[in-house]
């Protein structure tokens, strides 16, 4: 085989291969996680009060991460005339947690188990759902470390508030994980972006929502204030959990979701805030759920997903190597 002195090693199409996400290296024991980040799978949708089929969100989400997979160079920005994801930054992909179909609870605990197996690993966990209600195990899964490093501050970017306490004894569905997240002790304040039209969080939620300090704005008000104003109302110098759901984008470009919400984000208006986060403080944990993608034949929505996460990652490592 002709050596053309551009790069050792296979060629390794994205078509070509295993799809974990970015094509990077698979770690099945959780003990053994020697990473910068650690991607982690969580397809429960027994939350959603619609139309299921999250649970298929990783499988297409890394999928289409292969899209993005850069080889030994990394990414060059010719915007930002700087160049993401190098060979620097250790990714690796550590599967899914298991799911025990009809069962909440320990559904939810074996996510959490994942988690904590990454942050007890120095790993910045990203974590692919499944249906909001993923969120929750997430943030109970901090308990410990930020007993040890301090509070989080939630960065929600979401087409519904998700601030529901109980509905018909339903507490840990997909319209809770806010409302379950702020009263964690260690959980010092939301900011949440693109809330808008009819949401599935009644006028009482909002208002529990701001008495406990939540800073709510939709789509047009973020848009009004632009990307610099959203940061200032944003507190400096925290450790930010941003919790993704896809439904903020608009359903033009992101229709495999459960519950689609016209007038979403475009995908820059959410990208300017999620860098700007990565210069004003410590991005600590990510999840992005809701996709469905039997719901987008043209699978637009697993790739914005998968590329969003690609970029946010990059931007996290740009800044810390600064």
């Amino acid at each position: 085989m002709a050596d053309h002195g551009y790069e050792a090693g296979r060629l390794d199409l994205p078509f070509v291969g295993i799809s974990t996400f970015g094509k990077r290296e698979y770690v099945a024991d959780w003990d053994k996680i020697d990473a910068d980040v650690a991607v982690l799978g969580a397809p429960f949708d027994f939350g959603t009060q619609w139309r299921a089929g999250a649970r298929f969100g990783p499988r297409a989400v890394r999928e289409a991460s292969t899209l993005f997979s850069f080889g030994h160079a990394g990414a060059y920005d010719h915007e930002d005339e700087a160049t993401y994801l190098g060979s620097d930054v250790r990714i690796v992909d550590i599967g899914d947690a298991d799911i025990i179909h009809t069962q909440t609870e320990k559904s939810h605990a074996n996510i959490e188990l994942g988690v904590r197996k990454v942050l007890s690993a120095g790993a910045l966990p990203v974590v692919i759902g499944g249906d909001h209600s993923i969120n929750i195990p997430c943030i109970n899964a901090f308990a410990d470390d930020a007993a040890e490093k301090g509070s989080i501050h939630v960065v929600q970017i979401d087409a519904h508030l998700d601030f529901v306490d109980e509905r018909h004894g339903v507490t840990h569905g997909h319209g809770n994980p806010m409302r379950r997240a702020i009263e964690k002790d260690y959980v010092s304040g939301m900011t949440q972006l693109g809330i808008r039209n009819v949401s599935s969080t009644a006028k009482e939620g909002y208002d529990d929502a701001r008495s406990r300090g939540s800073d709510i704005l939709s789509v047009r008000q973020v848009r009004k204030l632009g990307t610099e104003g959203v940061l200032d109302r944003i507190p400096k110098n925290k450790r930010y959990y941003v919790t993704i759901d896809i439904d903020a984008f608009c359903p033009s470009i992101a229709p495999g979701t459960g519950t689609p919400s016209h007038g979403g984000f475009a995908y820059y208006d959410v990208l300017e805030i999620l860098q700007g986060l990565t210069k004003q403080g410590n991005v600590v944990g990510i999840d992005l759920v809701e996709v469905a993608p039997a719901y987008d034949p043209t699978e637009s929505t697993q790739i914005l997903a998968a590329q969003l996460l690609m970029n946010f990652i990059g931007f996290i490592f740009h800044e810390k190597s600064k």
